[in-house]
C-alpha cells in the first residue's frame, strides 16, 4: 500500500471515528517552538491510563493501526509507522504533543493524522466539520501515556 493511500484510509477512518455528538470546541491556542509545543493545552498534566486506552481503543485515536506498542492485549497492531515502545525515551513531551497536534509541521507529507488541528484538513465529513478528532484534554492524556513509554521491549506474543 502506498504511503498516500495509507493516509488517505487512516484520514477517511479517523474521520468516521469522531463522534458527532461531540460538542464543537474551540482550539487552544498554543505556540510551536523548534520541533515542539512546549505548553499543555490544558495547563494541566494529562492521564496516562485514560491516554492508553485511547491509543487502544480502535474507534477513538486509532493508532495502534498504524503503529505497533506496547499494548499486549490488541492484536494486529500496524507497521507503517514507528514502534510506540521507548518513544517516551526518544521525545519529550514537548515533541509528541506537536506531532499528535499537527505533525504535518514537521513533515508535510507525513500520514499522521493531525488531532488537534482544523486547518488544511480535505474530505471532512459535515458531521464533523469544526471539531478536532481529540480534544485538548485527550491530547494530554495520549502525550502522559506516551511518556511512559520509556523502554524498548519484545513485541507482545504474536506480534511482529
Amino acid at each position: 500500500m502506498s504511503c498516500r493511500r495509507a493516509a488517505r484510509l487512516v484520514a477517511a477512518v479517523l474521520v468516521l471515528a469522531a463522534t458527532a455528538t461531540r460538542a464543537a470546541e474551540s482550539l487552544v491556542p498554543y505556540a510551536i517552538v523548534g520541533d515542539a509545543i512546549p505548553e499543555s493545552l490544558t495547563g494541566a498534566p494529562g492521564d496516562p491510563a485514560r491516554g492508553r486506552a485511547i491509543v487502544a481503543d480502535r474507534t477513538r485515536g486509532l493508532c495502534l493501526l498504524c503503529h505497533a506498542g506496547p499494548v499486549p492485549e490488541e492484536r494486529f497492531q500496524g507497521n507503517l509507522a514507528p514502534d510506540l515502545a521507548g518513544v517516551g525515551a526518544r521525545l519529550n513531551p514537548a515533541q509528541l504533543r506537536l506531532r499528535l497536534v499537527d505533525g504535518r509541521a514537521l513533515n508535510p507529507d507525513t500520514i499522521m493524522p493531525s488531532y488537534y488541528s482544523l486547518s488544511g484538513l480535505a474530505r471532512v465529513g459535515r458531521a464533523w466539520q469544526g471539531r478536532p478528532i481529540l480534544s485538548a484534554g485527550e491530547i494530554e492524556d495520549v502525550v502522559a501515556f506516551l511518556a511512559t513509554l520509556r523502554e524498548t521491549g519484545e513485541r507482545p506474543e504474536g506480534q511482529p
